[in-house]
């Protein structure tokens, strides 16, 4: 039987927020920066106020500058979220499945410290890795769903 961790909702939302605010930043500091300054805007105040002489202050140029880091940051944080959206703990019968490259055998596990898992929504996993280091590795509910039941397949296969 295997236990399917998904990738927490709470952190996808995070993602869907910070892409959004990021997308409006930069309307909004393109809007200010460059379109502010026609008669038909709605803000030809801004323009007045931080244009003089035909130079900008360092508003203006902030408003500027700012819509050619939010955008592509917005980019970003969407391929970022695209590629993790997806991600999943798998608990099978011999293994802890992370990613592709991390998998914590049972044999392997030493320790489960679930202290605060029912006041913080985390716990840490202690294991020997492949060259023999003894490595900490800490699972929060704020990153997958699902997780009680993880735990407790983790406890039953090492106990």
């Amino acid at each position: 039987m295997i236990i399917e961790a998904p990738y927490s909702k709470y952190s996808k939302t995070n993602f869907k927020i910070a892409i959004a605010v990021c997308i409006a930043g930069a309307i909004i500091f393109a809007y200010d920066g460059y379109l502010s300054k026609f008669k038909w805007s709605l803000r030809r105040s801004f323009y007045e106020k931080h244009v003089k002489d035909g130079k900008p202050d360092s508003d203006m140029v902030f408003n500027q500058k700012a819509p050619f880091v939010l955008g592509p940051l917005a980019a970003v944080l969407l391929a970022w979220f695209y590629a993790r959206k997806n991600k999943k703990l798998l608990a099978d019968e011999n293994e802890l499945i992370i990613s592709a490259r991390e998998k914590i055998s049972y044999s392997s596990i030493q320790k489960i410290d679930k202290t605060y898992f029912s006041s913080k929504g985390s716990f840490t996993i202690t294991y020997k890795d492949r060259n023999g280091r003894e490595v900490n590795r800490k699972l929060s509910i704020r990153k997958y769903d699902n997780l009680a039941a993880i735990l407790d397949h983790l406890i039953e296969k090492i106990t």
